[in-house]
C-alpha cells in the first residue's frame, strides 16, 4: 500500500533472516512463512441511491497455535491481500512478543470509507460479518478496528454476529464503543504503548526525555496519543506530525519549531485524520510537503502511518541526530533501511513490540467481556504499562544476549514461543 513495497514479501524476508539465525527446522519455517487460512470474498451492499455495489474483502488467519486469531479490519482504497497477509503474519509475532494467548489475523475491504454515508458503512460492516461469521468467534478469530474503521463500526459488527448466533457475544470483536462492551483505555492504548516502549528505550540509551525532540509521521489514533504521551508523560517536544489530506489527495507535514500542541491539532482533525490547514496556519503552524517529517532535526522518529515509509531511498534523509526509531505503524521500515540504521547505531523498537499496546488492551477487553466486569481506565493503562515494560525488556535481554538488533531479537522471542506452542499441541 506504500509505493512499490510488498509488505508480505518484506515480512517473509525478515522472518527468513531470523529463521536462519535460529537454525529453525526448514519444515517448521515453511509452516510459519504462510497463513494457515485465507478468505477472499465479495460483499454486495445496497447503496443509498438504490443501486448495489460489490466490495472485495479479505480475512487472513496466520497461526492460532497460542490461541484465537486476533487482528483488525482495514477499510482502505488501496488494500491488497498481500498487505493483509503481512499484517496477520506480524500479529502472530506481536501477540507472542507481548506474551498474549492469541494468534495472528487480519482483515480488509477495498474501499475509501470517507466516500460512504453512515448507513452505507453500517451495511458494509454487517455484510462483512454475514460472509465471515462462521469463521469468527471469541475462541476462533477476534477482529478489531484498524485503518479506516472505528469503534462504532465494531459495534455494528458485534451486533450482526450476535444476531446470527442468537446470543449477545461482545467478545467476538474488540475496540467496541464504551457502553457497548468496549474497554476504557482502548482509544489511547496503541499510542501510549509506543510511549511506554520509548520511555524504556530512553532509559537503556541514557537519553533525557525532557530534552528530547520527536518527529511523528501520521495523525491518526496512534500518532495522536503518541504525541500526547511524548509531551505530557515524558515532557519532551514534538516538532511535527503528518497527515493525508483527503481533499487534496496528498500528504502534508504540520510543524512548529517550538513544539506542536497535539490536543489542539486533534480538535481541528476530522475522523479520518485530516487536519484543517487553515486553522493550523492561523495558529502559527507551518504546512509543508508530507515527506518533510523524516528529515526533521530530532532525537526520535515515530513512523505511525503505513508500511514501507522508511526505505532505501527515504532513509538517506534521516537527520544524523536521530538515535531512536519507534515503529508505531506496522512495517514502516524496510530491510534496506534497517541495514542503514544498524550501521549508524540507531536503536529501532520494532513494530510488533512497539505498537503492541492496541492488541494488548484488546485482549484486556476480551477478558472483561468474559468476566462481564469492567476495569477503570487507570487499571487498564497500568496493566498495559506493565505488559509493555516486561515485553520490552524481554526483547532487550535477547538482543544483548545474542548481540543482535531489536527486530531480530523480537522475532527470536516470538518464534520461540509460537514453535513451543506448536510442539506442545503436537503440530510439529
Amino acid at each position: 500500500m506504500a509505493g512499490q513495497t510488498n509488505a508480505f514479501e518484506m515480512a517473509q524476508q525478515q522472518f527468513d533472516h531470523v529463521a536462519g539465525l535460529l537454525r529453525l527446522d526448514p519444515q517448521v519455517a515453511e509452516i510459519l512463512r504462510w497463513p494457515m487460512r485465507e478468505f477472499h470474498f465479495r460483499i454486495p451492499v445496497r447503496m443509498d441511491d438504490g443501486s448495489i455495489r460489490i466490495f472485495e474483502g479479505f480475512r487472513v488467519q496466520h497461526n492460532d497455535a497460542r490461541g484465537p486469531n486476533k487482528g483488525g479490519i482495514r477499510f482502505h482504497p488501496a488494500e491488497t491481500v498481500d498487505t493483509v497477509r503481512a499484517l496477520a503474519f506480524w500479529m502472530t509475532w506481536k501477540c507472542a512478543t507481548a506474551d498474549l494467548p492469541l494468534g495472528g489475523g487480519k482483515g480488509g475491504v477495498i474501499v475509501d470509507p470517507a466516500t460512504l454515508s453512515t448507513s452505507e458503512k453500517e451495511r458494509l460492516c454487517r455484510g462483512y460479518i454475514d460472509v465471515m461469521w462462521r469463521n469468527l468467534g471469541p475462541r476462533i478469530d477476534v477482529p478489531a478496528p484498524d485503518v479506516g474503521t472505528t469503534p462504532q463500526m465494531m459495534g455494528w459488527m458485534m451486533d450482526e454476529y450476535s444476531k446470527l448466533v442468537g446470543q449477545y457475544t461482545p467478545g467476538v470483536i474488540t475496540g467496541k464503543p464504551l457502553g457497548g462492551g468496549g474497554s476504557l483505555g482502548r482509544t489511547e492504548a496503541t499510542g501510549y504503548g509506543v510511549i511506554y516502549a520509548v520511555r524504556e528505550a530512553m532509559r537503556h540509551l541514557g537519553m533525557d526525555p525532557a530534552k528530547s525532540v520527536a518527529a511523528i509521521q501520521g495523525f491518526g489514533n496512534v500518532a495522536q496519543y503518541a504525541a500526547i504521551g511524548f509531551t505530557e508523560m515524558l515532557g519532551g517536544k514534538v516538532v511535527c506530525v503528518s497527515y493525508w489530506d483527503r481533499d487534496d489527495k496528498c500528504s502534508y507535514t504540520v510543524s512548529k519549531p517550538d513544539g506542536i500542541n497535539p490536543r489542539f491539532l486533534m480538535s481541528i482533525t476530522d475522523q479520518y485524520g485530516s487536519i484543517n490547514k487553515a486553522k493550523a496556519s492561523a495558529e502559527g503552524y507551518s504546512i509543508e510537503d508530507g515527506s518533510e517529517w523524516i528529515g526533521k532535526e530530532a532525537d526520535v522518529l515515530i513512523p505511525a502511518a503505513l508500511e514501507g515509509q522508511i526505505n532505501g531511498e527515504t532513509v538517506r534523509r534521516v537527520h544524523p541526530r536521530v538515535r531512536l526509531v519507534a515503529e508505531g505503524a506496522n512495517g514502516p521500515t524496510t530491510p534496506e533501511a534497517d541495514e542503514v540504521f544498524n550501521k549508524n547505531g540507531v536503536f529501532v523498537i520494532p513494530d510488533f513490540l512497539c505498537n503492541a499496546g492496541g492488541v494488548t488492551v484488546s485482549y484486556f477487553e476480551s477478558v472483561q467481556n468474559d468476566m462481564n466486569y469492567y476495569w477503570t481506565k487507570e487499571e487498564t493503562l497500568s496493566r498495559l504499562d506493565t505488559k509493555m515494560t516486561i515485553a520490552f525488556h524481554g526483547v532487550l535481554d535477547m538482543s544483548l544476549k545474542e548481540n543482535t538488533c531489536m527486530r531480530d531479537a523480537a522475532y527470536m522471542v516470538a518464534i520461540d514461543r509460537v514453535v513451543k506452542a506448536m510442539q506442545l499441541r503436537g503440530w510439529v
